[in-house]
Order: C-alpha cells, then structure tokens, then sequence
C-alpha cells in the first residue's frame, strides 16, 4: 500500500470531520488529485457517532493535549425501581449486548428542511448516499411540564394546549412575520427597528403562551434578540415547514456521523483517497516549489495545497485549545413527556432548554429506536450548551435538574464530555488552512460557511460541489452519448457530451 500511494497530490486534507469532508469532496468533484487522512480508525474525527462498546471506549482513552474531545467521563446506573410490565429489564449488561444497535454522535445536529445543507446535498446530489427522518415534535417547557408547539396549520387547529383565541391569534402573527420584508414601508419595521423582538411581541398583545411558543421553539431567541433578527430566524423557521413534514426539522437516519462519510464516498468516486490510521509525522513548506512535504508512515508526500482540523498533530503543534461545548449524552428506558409527545414509541423530539434568568440555553435532542440510533425500548438524550469551564457536568447542571429532577426517566447511562476549539493559530504553520471546530448551532450553516470559505480560497475558479451525475447518466467506452438526456446532466458534463458528440460528427465526415 505504501508503494502504491502516489507521492504528489494537489490537496492533502487531515481529519474527516464534516468541514473536512465536504473540502475534500469539493476538490475531488472538480478534478483535484485528494489525499485525505485521519490518524483515527474512524471517520468523522468529532463529528462521529459511535456504537456503544466504541463511545465507552472512545471516552475512556488517555486525553492527549492536542485532542478536541476531553474532560470525559460516564456512569452506569442500576435501576431499583422497574415496572412489572416492563417487557425487559435493561441494565448495563443487556444495553452492551446490543452495542451495533447504537449510533450514538459525539456532536449531534438537527437540519433546517430548507437549509443550507439540505439544499447543499439536493445540489451537489449527495442526497442519494443519505436518509433522513422529519423531526416529530418541537416542544418547549411551559408551567414545568413538556409540550409540544404547534407547526403547520392543521397543528394549531388540532392542538389542546391553546385556546381558540390563541390559536388565531398565533396564525395572525405568523402570517405576519411570513409576510415582512415583502413592504418595505411597513409600518411595524419601521417602529420596531433598532428595538427588541420582545417588545414586538407585546405590542402584538399575544398571550403569555403564544409568546413562549414563538421565543422558545420558534424564533428561538432570547429577550435581547433584535427585531430584525427575531424575524429572520421566525421566517426561516417558516420557510422549511410543510417540505418533508410536520416540522421544519429533519435529523439524519442513523445518527449524524453519516455526514461526513456521505461527502468522502464523493471524494472517493471522484478519485480521492482515503487512508485511516495513518498520521502525518512532520510537515514543511519547500521554498522553492512553495509545495508542501509531509512525512507519513515512512514516506514523503507532496502537496500543493493542505488543509487540516484543529488538533491533528504536528500541524497543531503550538495550539491552544480551550472548552467550547459541553456534551451530556444519556440513554434511558423510558421517554420525556407524555404520551401524546411518544406516540407509537417515539420518535425525534426536540426542545430548547432556558436557564432561570434566560440568559443561557441548551438543545435536547431525544432520539427513539425509529431512528436507527437505539435499540426499540430505548431512548437517547443529547443535550448540548456552550461551554462555561472545564466541567461539562456542571455547565449542564441547572438544564438536567429541569429535564430529571421533576419527570422520572429511567436513566441507564450518563456521559458528559467537553469539546474543545483552538484559540490561537500555529505560527508554525501559518500556510495550512485550518478547520474550525463544531460551534454552538442548531444546523450546519457554520461548518458549510467554513468549507465554502477554505476551498474559495485554495480554487477561487472552482464551483463548490457541483452536481455529481447519475450512475445511469454516465458514459461508459463504447456507448452512444446521444442517448443521454442532455438538460438532465451537470454542466461540466454537458461540455464534455458535446465535445464527444462533435468528434463523432468529424469522425463521420473524414469516413
């Protein structure tokens, strides 16, 4: 294999992380000679889901100082109190015999139906190597209990929990934040501008309820959100609702670890290549080809261009890294909320957690069996909030005493783990472009923004991920290329049709 591996390559990129991954798939798509590697046995470095026997495993390794994940640890809990009708008893022995039934993500996101990487897979059509399930519910809590917010028309005239005042009065609202911009002389932004999305909603004369539903699970904003932005983040909410279901919300089938592989299966089918368990020794800039030279296993690698995730040695060499998000990962035998939220045994449900004095929040994520992220009878809880220190546990205190402490859920297993960013560039390395770490999102607008940003850089002529073509779109040796569909092909791929379509014209006149 070593001799095998090419010695030149127009882009070196270290990590499979989703940021990673969409750059190399990028390059690879419009022709880039790619090396991707990742000292890791797995792909998605951060990004990754794991089965059960790996998390524990994952979790219990030596942290390293360049490693973005630490400050791990988790607990089995053994449960005393079990239902007679329980169909089984899960303890840890049972929930590690199904261990592949796990899909369990270090850094677990939802997607926006109408967002930027759902359109960016729809695109480029990545889609075909992914799956995805609409989320079920997006809840809120309200007077300490879990309810579920009405989404589309019919939810909120089929919902209990607002009265038939309310629910007029929330499509009153709704029809107008889908209705601003359209005016630009409309009076309410004029006499809102510079104000808060808050003041807002209490000149509208909304209900206590209604507001909650539109600060916490809607606009998902806090009480010094601005006005315009209130409404932008109130109208991309609405913008994705009613494509794929109920909700604006979808979640990948399986777990989000799957991301990251679906662009490195482009990688690969555009050329690229992938080795895992491999790490770059040492790394140097020629001066005089300005190529890059890169020790791995024993061979030196040319490179014109490299790209990699924070904390892969040597290039993290002289980095700092400092917490940016605390993780707390549960698994439990039974669900949050009622039974109308769990219907049928569940599905994804998430709700936006605020502190006290509503100046700090967290998502949850509960996942069930349907998503292929669990075996059936349990569930998952991802709950995530930026990072305060070095103590995930502590940072997640005051949003797990309002999801445990008054429900009663069967918790199994708990985890919390920090992830960490760099906050400094290595002087050492100041040529390599380097990733950004997850950020505190709800999708994955940041990461995109990054991949974009870092390709536009390294092929400012390239387009980013173009549409790769159907297998049936594909000429193969020997084949007549006028049987294509012409104006369903990529537009690289049209001018090649046209240019093998008029070398057999010339072909037929020179007969």
């Amino acid at each position: 294999m070593l001799d095998d591996l090419p010695e030149q390559f127009d882009l070196v990129v270290i990590g499979t992380g989703f940021t990673e991954s969409c750059i190399a798939a990028a390059g690879s798509r419009v022709g880039k000679s790619v090396l991707h590697l990742d000292n890791n046995e797995y792909y998605g470095d951060v990004w990754s889901s794991f089965t059960m026997d790996a998390l524990c495993a994952r979790l219990d390794q030596e942290v390293e100082p360049h490693s973005a994940l630490r400050n791990a640890r988790y607990t089995w809990h053994t449960t005393e109190k079990e239902s007679e009708t329980d169909v089984q008893s899960w303890n840890r022995d049972s929930v590690l015999a199904k261990s592949r039934r796990f899909s369990l993500d270090l850094c677990p996101r939802i997607l926006y139906a109408a967002g930027e990487l759902v359109q960016l897979l729809i695109k480029s059509n990545i889609c075909r190597y992914a799956e995805f399930r609409a989320v079920d519910h997006v809840c809120m809590r309200h007077k300490g209990e879990i309810v579920s917010v009405p989404c589309s028309r019919s939810d909120v005239f089929n919902t209990k929990t607002l009265t038939i005042v309310e629910k007029r009065l929330l499509m009153k609202f709704l029809t107008a934040c889908n209705d601003y911009g359209e005016d630009k002389c409309n009076e309410d932004s004029l006499e809102f501008r510079g104000r808060t999305f808050l003041e807002y909603l209490q000149a509208q004369r909304v209900t206590e309820k209604i507001s909650s539903c539109v600060m916490q699970a809607i606009a998902m904003c806090g009480p010094s959100t601005s006005f315009e932005e209130g409404m932008q983040r109130t109208q991309r909410f609405l913008g994705s609702l009613g494509r794929y279901g109920n909700t604006p919300f979808l979640f990948p089938m399986y777990g989000c670890g799957e991301l990251p592989q679906c662009f490195c299966r482009l990688c690969a089918v555009y050329g690229g290549i992938y080795c895992l368990k491999r790490a770059v020794d040492d790394i140097a800039l020629d001066s005089n080809s300005n190529e890059f030279l890169l020790s791995s296993a024993g061979k030196t690698l040319r490179a014109k261009n490299v790209v990699s995730a924070p904390g892969y040695p040597p290039v993290s060499k002289g980095i700092e890294l400092k917490p940016h998000i605390s993780r707390g990962l549960f698994i439990s035998s039974s669900p949050l909320g009622n039974e109308e939220l769990n219907k049928g045994g569940g599905g994804v449900n998430l709700l936006r957690l605020l502190d006290d004095e509503g100046g700090r929040e967290a998502f949850l994520m509960q996942l069930s069996h349907y998503t292929g992220a669990c075996p059936d009878g349990l569930y998952i809880f991802h709950l995530t909030t930026p990072a305060l220190s070095e103590d995930p546990a502590s940072d997640l205190a005051v949003f797990t005493s309002q999801l445990f402490d008054q429900s009663d859920p069967q918790i199994i297993f708990s985890s919390y783990f920090t992830i960490a960013a760099q906050s400094s560039k290595s002087p050492a390395a100041e040529h390599i472009y380097y990733t950004n770490p997850p950020t505190y999102e709800l999708d994955y607008d940041a990461a995109i923004a990054n991949a974009r940003d870092i390709f536009g850089k390294l092929f400012p002529e390239a387009d980013f991920l173009p549409r790769a073509p159907d297998p049936e779109e594909i000429v193969v040796d020997g084949e007549d290329p006028s049987a294509l569909n012409e104006h369903s092909l990529p537009e690289d791929l049209r001018a090649q049709l046209h240019d093998m379509q008029q070398a057999t014209q010339e072909m037929d006149i020179q007969e």
